[in-house]
C-alpha cells in the first residue's frame, strides 16, 4: 500500500529531526528523552536516589533519562500498554493503564514506600479528529493525576503531558488542588506545531 502524503512528509521530518538524530548519537531510545532533560536543566527535578513512576514509558527515552539521574540508591517504575526492552534498575510493567488490573500491578510493583516523581509521557493514538483525540488524551493525564495522588510522598512532584484545548484549563485546575505550584512547559524538543505542553506540579499536598 502506497503511503499517504501526510506519513511521507512525516517520515521525512523525523528522519531529518535534529533530535532524532540526537538520540541516536547519544544511545537515548527516543527524541522525548531530551524533552525530559530539557525540564530537568530547568526545574532541577530529578536528584539521586528518587524512586520514581513513569507512565506511558515505552521505548523507554524517559526511563533512561530517569535512571541514569537517580543512580544506584534510587529506583524507577515504569509502564506502558506497549512493550519496552529491559533497562537495568528499572522495572516494568506491561498493560493498558485504564484496566484497574495493571493499576493493582503497578501499585503492587511500586509496593507500600511513597514515591518523590510521577512522570507521564502519554498519548492516545491520534485519530487526527480533535474531538475524539483531546478527550482521550485528557483522560490520561486525569488518571495520570489520580495515581499520583495515591503514590506521591508529601512534597513530591509530578510532571504529565497534556494538549492544549478542551478539558485543559480544568485540569490544571484540579491539579493546583492537589500541590502548592504548577507550571508550564514547553521543551524546545516539543515540536512547534505539536498541542502537546507538560504540566509540572511541586509539593505535593498529602
Amino acid at each position: 500500500m502506497a503511503r499517504s502524503k501526510s506519513s511521507a512528509r512525516w517520515l521525512q521530518e523525523h528522519f531529518e529531526d535534529e533530535y532524532v538524530k540526537r538520540s541516536q548519537e547519544d544511545g537515548y531510545r527516543s527524541r522525548a528523552s531530551y524533552k525530559l532533560i530539557e525540564i530537568q536543566e530547568k526545574d532541577k527535578l530529578i536528584r539521586p536516589g528518587m524512586k520514581i513512576v513513569d507512565l506511558g514509558a515505552a521505548p523507554g527515552g524517559w526511563s533512561q533519562v530517569a535512571i541514569e539521574m537517580v543512580g544506584d540508591n534510587g529506583r524507577v517504575v515504569a509502564s506502558d500498554i506497549l512493550p519496552m526492552d529491559p533497562i537495568a534498575g528499572v522495572d516494568f510493567v506491561q498493560g493498558d493503564f485504564t484496566e484497574d488490573s495493571v493499576l493493582e500491578k503497578i501499585l503492587e510493583t511500586i509496593g507500600s514506600d511513597k514515591v518523590d516523581l510521577v512522570i507521564s509521557d502519554m498519548a492516545p493514538n491520534m485519530s487526527g479528529t480533535l474531538a475524539v483525540d483531546q478527550p482521550k488524551a485528557m483522560y490520561l493525564a486525569e488518571l495520570a493525576l489520580d495515581l499520583s495522588r495515591q503514590v506521591l510522598k508529601k512534597n513530591g512532584a509530578f510532571l504529565t503531558k497534556t494538549f492544549q484545548g478542551e478539558g485543559y484549563q480544568e485540569f490544571h485546575k484540579d491539579m493546583k488542588t492537589s500541590f502548592q505550584k504548577v507550571i508550564t512547559r514547553k521543551p524546545g524538543s516539543s515540536r512547534a506545531r505539536s498541542r502537546e505542553v507538560f504540566l509540572l506540579a511541586r509539593n505535593f499536598i498529602s
